[in-house]
């Protein structure tokens, strides 16, 4: 009943916009309200040239922000439909499809009636012509790591607070007069340096410059010491815009106290601030090793990060990083620029690169550190066996069909579904372009699809899985597979390099792949891998290795707490000649 009312519904909206023509008129001839018709202006000069994209329509009962800021996969996310438009010219007006795709709620005809804080955004996109022979349309990150209501260029309106009641009908009138400016570089510092590079290898598959960018990190006694030479570690993770976590001052007085949902922490901003300013006097201190740390800036047209893997749909990452931006890297910064005096490390994001880096590189990394990782093991893939399972979005048995819950919290408590955070993706983008996480893993670890856009791993809106591309994602990504197909070849070249770790209450299940990986890592003897698999107790997302803080204080101290473990393993490992000096190491043969 339910279902019917709400096509019937939708039904009459849709018949009564300016498309519908003699709908719109018979429907007027009866006396009844106009439909609700929301017309967005794009004005001249902000749009200058005609443009492609995204336009969403963001609606709030929020006023504390404005609503392209409270768009999420949780329970107080507000609402979002969004719409493809294309060659839109400077001045046009758009009426916005009733039909586009919304979370939570999927239709506007559904929106129930009320007052709403209203906001239009525009989502700009570039054409690129690729190596492979496809054009296709994206975002180009623009300094901002791929986050649409943030990305400079961009258009929005100002939010309108207005009583909206789609079987009223009425018209809204939106404007995108704003534009989000752009956002300078950070400075360079003593100890923080930044740089860029152009990439030959992506520049040529993109049909287009790319960079690469790095936040690097020096050591205490950099400047002084030029006669040192320093191993790296690569601390992968999300984009930064300049090195994260490390602060040379102490926290800001003055700084407003916010408060974490996540953690249920008052002040959690000084906090942060605190264990920044903690990490620089830990690691300008004496006794401290001194290493070069870099930070990746790899956002590219579909994610704020790559995953650091060569990808069909993403161009030669990995190769690009390995062999164009850590060279660069060691030559500027005078690292030993070898194997055994390298390693990695990172969490989530950062993770999965992290153990895909040193299992696709093995002799490049000397160890790495993969804490709550993506899923590194696709027989669980969140909540989902891409191979056995037939359909993403439910368990079915013969008499009973359950959600597959996508996020939890610690207790276990449901925030969103499978489903739910892939509707919001649609809504954010159609062809895998929302620059969101399930969006990111498809445009790494699919082929190509004969669109020019990643082949869809299952029907976004069905759920059901398509097995050719799963057979596809085992053969090229799947690092547990990978490990098991290839270990008495790989297992010689990680013997004690493998180091992961994960919360038991991961908010994305992403436990449930790392003990499908330790199941074998563990049992294994041929050669045995002598490294370690640790869990957290109750611990949410960002668990990384640290049971004596509570996780809202150990997920800030990535930068200091593996080196210990660096430190022994270069000692035990160095080649003859090579020994330390003031923290730094130098070869004398």
């Amino acid at each position: 009943m339910l279902v019917a009312l709400r096509q019937s519904v939708l039904i009459l909206l849709c018949i009564g916009l300016p498309w519908a023509g003699a709908g719109m008129a018979e429907r007027r001839q009866k006396g009844s309200a106009r439909p609700l018709a929301i017309r967005i202006t794009f004005p001249k000069p902000r749009l200058s040239a005609p443009c492609d994209g995204r336009l969403l329509l963001l609606i709030s009962t929020d006023p504390s922000a404005e609503p392209r800021f409270q768009i999420s996969e949780d329970l107080d996310t507000q609402q979002v439909f969004g719409m493809d438009v294309n060659h839109i010219e400077p001045g046009q007006v758009v009426t916005f499809d009733p039909l586009a795709d919304g979370y939570p709620t999927l239709r506007l005809a559904d929106i129930p009636p009320g007052e709403y804080y209203v906001q239009a955004l525009f989502h700009r996109y570039e054409t690129f012509r690729r190596s492979d022979g496809h054009v296709v349309k994206l975002p180009m990150d623009r300094g901002e790591g791929q986050q649409w209501n943030r990305a400079p260029g961009n258009l929005h309106s100002q939010p309108q607070r207005v009583r909206l009641d789609p079987r009223q009908g009425g018209t809204l009138a939106l404007t995108l007069d704003q534009e989000i400016p752009p956002i300078p570089p950070p400075p360079d510092t003593k100890y923080i340096k930044h740089f860029k590079i152009r990439s030959e290898l992506l520049s040529r598959f993109w049909g287009r410059p790319m960079e690469l960018g790095a936040c690097v990190l020096l050591p205490e006694g950099f400047d002084e010491n030029p006669d040192l030479r320093y191993p790296l570690c690569v601390f992968h993770g999300h984009f930064p815009y300049t090195f994260d976590g490390f602060r040379e001052t102490p926290p800001d007085p003055d700084l407003k106290p916010d408060y974490s949902k996540r953690f249920k922490l008052e002040g959690y901003n000084r906090i942060q601030q605190q264990a920044a300013y903690d990490f620089y006097k830990t690691w300008t201190s004496p006794d401290f090793p001194r290493l070069v740390i870099v930070e990746i800036q790899h956002a590219n047209p579909y994610y704020d990060d790559s995953y650091a893997v060569n990808s069909a749909n993403l161009g030669p990452y990995g190769d690009a990083i390995m062999r164009e931006l850590i060279p660069e890297v060691e030559k500027r910064f005078r690292c030993i620029g070898q194997g055994w005096a390298r390693f990695t490390y990172g969490g989530s994001t950062g993770g999965w690169e992290a153990l895909a880096a040193q299992v696709f590189y093995p002799d490049d990394f000397n160890g790495c550190f993969a804490a709550c990782p993506d899923p590194i093991d696709f027989r669980a893939y969140t909540t989902v066996n891409i191979y056995e399972d037939e359909n993403a979005y439910t368990f079915n048995g013969p008499w009973k069909t359950v959600r597959r819950p996508g996020k939890r919290d610690y207790l276990g408590h449901l925030q969103s579904t499978i489903e739910q955070m892939h509707q919001l993706e649609l809504a954010l983008g159609s062809n895998g372009r929302s620059g969101g996480q399930w969006d990111i893993w498809q445009a790494v670890y699919s082929p190509v699809g004969p669109d020019g856009y990643p082949k869809p791993i299952w029907d976004r809106r069905t759920g059901v899985i398509d097995k050719s591309v799963a057979a596809y994602w085992r053969e090229h990504y799947d690092l547990g597979d990978i490990l098991r197909r290839n270990w008495k070849t790989l297992g010689p070249k990680l013997q004690g390099k493998l180091h992961i770790y994960c919360g038991d209450m991961d908010n994305y299940y992403l436990n449930n792949a790392v003990y499908l990986v330790e199941d074998f890592l563990k049992s294994t003897t041929d050669p045995p891998y002598q490294g370690e698999v640790q869990y957290g107790d109750r611990a949410e997302h960002c668990w990384n290795g640290d049971p004596t803080r509570p996780n809202a204080l150990s997920r800030l101290r990535y930068n200091e707490m593996y080196v210990p473990k660096i430190i022994a393993r270069m000692r035990a490992t160095a080649p003859p000649g090579w020994t330390m000096r003031n923290g730094g190491w130098e070869f004398k043969p």
